[in-house]
């Protein structure tokens, strides 16, 4: 019966373990097309009645020849980072506590374009440049290939140590909008918490009926 019960408990604390995978960082898990209409998560930052805490770069809106080019679904305002813009720039977001995702509109997806997820103490936690989004990485403005809604997905002590993303170009621009951060898990992660917690509980039920039965 011990040993049943051991294997048990050793099982739903392998299942709790899953949804905090020890050494994982953020993954990119999404690659959504964009169009003229945005059609993405509801924003938690659109630089406009919702701006993003934003330190450099360049809040603004339209496009200028050869310096920026607003996302293609991006209306209002939205924010650019590069020579011309500052770079780099850091959007803040110690307020929000653990964070499961992010994701944004990515304008005219450049080779030059690198965003970074940081700590607390400005270590870098991972970071992806535009040809890990799409290939060639050549800033086609009118493409919705070039314009996506980008998904990061953050696990394991990632999730509490995601501080800030830091956003740089070494040529103009890294143009972005409608970022939309998640602090609450996935369905899926929370069926398996609350699975585990209940082989947890089943296992210790298991075991006070056996130590009842050793004293009848």
């Amino acid at each position: 019966m011990r040993t049943f019960i051991s294997k048990l408990i050793l099982a739903s604390a392998a299942t709790l373990a899953i949804p905090a995978v020890a050494g994982a960082a953020v993954t990119l898990s999404s690659v959504t097309p964009g169009n003229a209409v945005y059609s993405g998560p509801a924003p938690t930052y659109d630089f406009d009645g919702l701006g993003g805490p934003v330190t450099d770069g360049l809040v603004t809106t339209g496009s200028e020849s050869g310096i920026r080019a607003q996302p293609l679904g991006s209306t209002g305002n939205y924010w650019t980072v590069g020579p011309s813009d500052g770079s780099p720039a850091i959007l803040d977001l110690s307020s929000i506590g653990d964070i499961h995702n992010v994701s944004f509109l990515w304008g005219s997806v450049d080779t030059h374009n690198l965003i970074e997820f940081l700590d607390e103490n400005g270590d870098v936690i991972d970071s992806f440049t535009g040809l890990d989004i799409v290939a060639p990485a050549n800033g086609a403005q009118g493409e919705p290939s070039h314009n996506p809604i980008v998904r990061f997905d953050v696990t394991g002590d990632s999730v509490t140590r995601l501080t800030s993303l830091r956003l740089s170009s070494t040529s103009n621009a890294f143009e972005t909008d409608n970022f939309t951060i998640n602090a609450v898990p996935e369905p899926g992660t929370w069926m398996l918490m609350m699975a585990g917690f209940g082989l947890v509980g089943f296992g210790m039920r298991r075991r006070r009926d056996g130590k009842r039965l050793q004293f009848t």
